[in-house]
């Protein structure tokens, strides 16, 4: 009967028991899925649930007697590094700056043999930017950068991958300011090869050894790309050695081919500069003697394809040499300036062949072989016997004589009027000179 009593408290005490270890299992499930679903860690992205103790232990393996200081093989064999490059996009290029802007994925894949572990279920390992430092990295930099950035939002865009082989892949997203020397001779019809340079730092090429890849240099859609004066004509890659003092480098390199569109410059530069040499040509159908319309219309060209030429030249650098732009300018210019100066020498020929003759009455003697007579005063009248006789044969004698000489002076203004017609045209005050004397002197005789 005691035995009765004491198992019924005991199997009430065990259902509350199961009951309480049910409740408590059934909270932390919950608790589980929650963070789950909203707090969910670095290592649960990488690999699912089950394998996260596997990965663990794998990485802590891995890097327990790992020194990161030292490249794989040290002392063996020169690490082959197989690099990649996937353009995102490029521009602009600055002719100003010479330089170009581009924005790439930079992959890199190698063996470390320290990196090697036995897994059947997990062949790959891939990482966040947080194992990059854990790892050798090569120390691989571009020669010809003038300012790299990496790109960290939201996270650093850097992937770690490792095989159970011991191979690496280690990619990184970087714009880079990169120098062009741009050779504008031809400018703006000219063609560049833009490259991108690298190669490793501090390893000589008995310690690293740079390949490419195959397909080793791949591109987006250009539609986003930033080239506003440029077409993308192509790339190229090639690998060199550079030898210094400090030993032989395998340099890197890609070239991407730019042309650059005439567009722009010929509707600002080009299509000016024709339009005013021909405005300068106008000034040939204007009369000569209109001055003050062809001398404006010429100083305004010329003030015009002054200003053109600066204007073209502040989209270039300061260059020592000539660019094809500086000839085509330079050249409509001399059009300008020639079409200015032959109405100056028009205008100035035209004063000294057409001025008249500085004595008219002179050369009208001299073209009739005939000498003026000279003016004598009439005598005055003696209280003598025929007086009334000798003073009319004087008078008309006198008379005579001056209505020769009058008609010779009527012949030679008439034919200076007529070599000053054309003159008078540019300057009308001597027209008016003449004109105007012309009844005073006929009265004076």
């Amino acid at each position: 009967m005691t035995i009765k009593r004491l198992v019924a408290p005991l199997l009430v005490l065990l259902l509350l028991l199961l009951l309480l270890s049910s409740a408590r299992c059934d909270l932390l499930d919950y608790g589980d899925d929650e963070e789950e679903g909203h707090h969910t860690t670095g290592n649960q992205l990488l690999v699912p649930r089950s394998h996260q103790a596997d990965a663990t232990q794998i990485l802590n393996n891995l890097l327990k007697d790992y020194d990161r200081t030292l490249r794989p093989d040290i002392g063996e064999k020169p690490t082959v590094i197989d690099v990649g490059i996937y353009v995102n996009s490029i521009g602009p290029v600055s002719s100003m700056d010479m330089e170009y802007q581009i924005d790439i994925i930079f992959a890199q894949t190698w063996v470390d043999t320290r990196l090697r572990y036995n897994s059947s279920s997990m062949r790959i390992l891939t990482l966040n930017s947080n194992m990059v430092g854990l790892i050798w990295l090569p120390d691989t930099i571009f020669r010809n950068s003038k300012n790299a950035d990496s790109h960290w939002i939201t996270t650093p865009n850097q992937l770690l991958r490792i095989w159970n082989n011991g191979k690496i892949l280690y990619t990184l997203r970087m714009t880079i300011n990169a120098e062009c020397q741009l050779q504008l001779h031809n400018f703006p019809m000219d063609e560049h090869s833009c490259p991108l340079v690298f190669s490793s730092y501090g390893y000589p090429r008995d310690e690293i050894i740079y390949k490419w890849k195959r397909n080793s240099v791949e591109t987006s859609d250009q539609k986003y790309w930033r080239l506003y004066q440029f077409d993308f004509m192509g790339l190229r890659n090639s690998t060199d050695v550079l030898s210094t003092t400090a030993g032989d480098y395998v340099v890197m390199t890609v070239y991407f081919d730019l042309s650059r569109r005439m567009g722009y410059f010929t509707i600002q530069t080009y299509i000016p500069c024709i339009l005013t040499v021909v405005l300068s040509w106008v000034s040939f159908w204007i009369k000569s003697d209109a001055t003050p319309a062809r001398t404006a219309l010429g100083i305004t060209t010329v003030l015009t394809m002054t200003t053109l030429s600066t204007v073209a030249r502040n989209s270039l650098p300061r260059v020592s040499y000539v660019t094809a732009m500086d000839l085509f300018v330079t050249v409509c210019f001399l059009f300008v300036f020639a079409a200015m100066i032959e109405y100056a020498m028009l205008n100035y020929y035209a004063y000294f062949m057409r001025r008249p003759p500085p004595k008219t009455k002179r050369m009208a003697y001299t073209s009739l072989n005939m000498t003026r007579p000279s003016r004598t005063m009439m005598p005055m009248a003696a209280p003598c016997s025929g007086t009334t006789t000798t003073t009319t044969a004087f008078t008309s004698a006198w008379t005579g004589e001056r209505l020769q000489e009058l008609l010779l002076l009527l012949r030679g203004v008439q034919r200076g009027r007529l070599e000053e017609r054309a003159h008078t045209r540019q300057h009308p005050g001597a027209g008016f000179l003449l004109t105007g004397l012309l009844p005073h002197l006929l009265l004076a005789f």
